[in-house]
This record gives C-alpha cells, sequence and structure tokens, in this order.
C-alpha cells in the first residue's frame, strides 16, 4: 500500500512551464498536471508512507523556483476500497 498526496501549486506565470517540466521528472510524484482555476499546477505525490510526504513536498516541490504556495491534501489510504 501507498500513501497518495495530491500537491495544489500556485506558480509564477512566466514560470509554469519550467515548473511543470521541473516536477515530472522528480522522484515521489507520480502524475503532474496543469490546470485552470486558483492554482495552476496539481502534482500526484505517490510514496511508501506517511513520513515521507514531507520530504518530497519540503524538499522537491516547494524548492523549486517559481512556486508561490501550496496546499497538500493527503488521501485516507485505508478508505481506498470502501
Amino acid at each position: 500500500m501507498s500513501i497518495k498526496a495530491f500537491v495544489l501549486i500556485v506558480v509564477d506565470p512566466a514560470k509554469t512551464l519550467d515548473v511543470f517540466t521541473h516536477l515530472r521528472g522528480v522522484q515521489g510524484i507520480s502524475e503532474v498536471y496543469q490546470v485552470m482555476g486558483p492554482y495552476d499546477i496539481v502534482a500526484v505525490v505517490d510514496v511508501p508512507t506517511l513520513t515521507d510526504v514531507p520530504a518530497v513536498i519540503s524538499r522537491h516541490i516547494r524548492a523549486v523556483d517559481g512556486i508561490e504556495s501550496t496546499t497538500t491534501c493527503v488521501t485516507f489510504p485505508e478508505a481506498a476500497g470502501s
């Protein structure tokens, strides 16, 4: 079983493509989407344990030049089959 988290990202408009491209190559991120609305990018973090989520977000997402803010929604793995 793995832990999934959806990271909603606000990006400097001039750097959206650069951020999108960078995030696609980050270990621990399984999917990346450019979206319209209050957020610019949604990244799906897929890691083995809940304790791995903060490291991916702080070291590999928030540290990227051009990212202005993030909101993270962590899924409940035990409810996945319900």
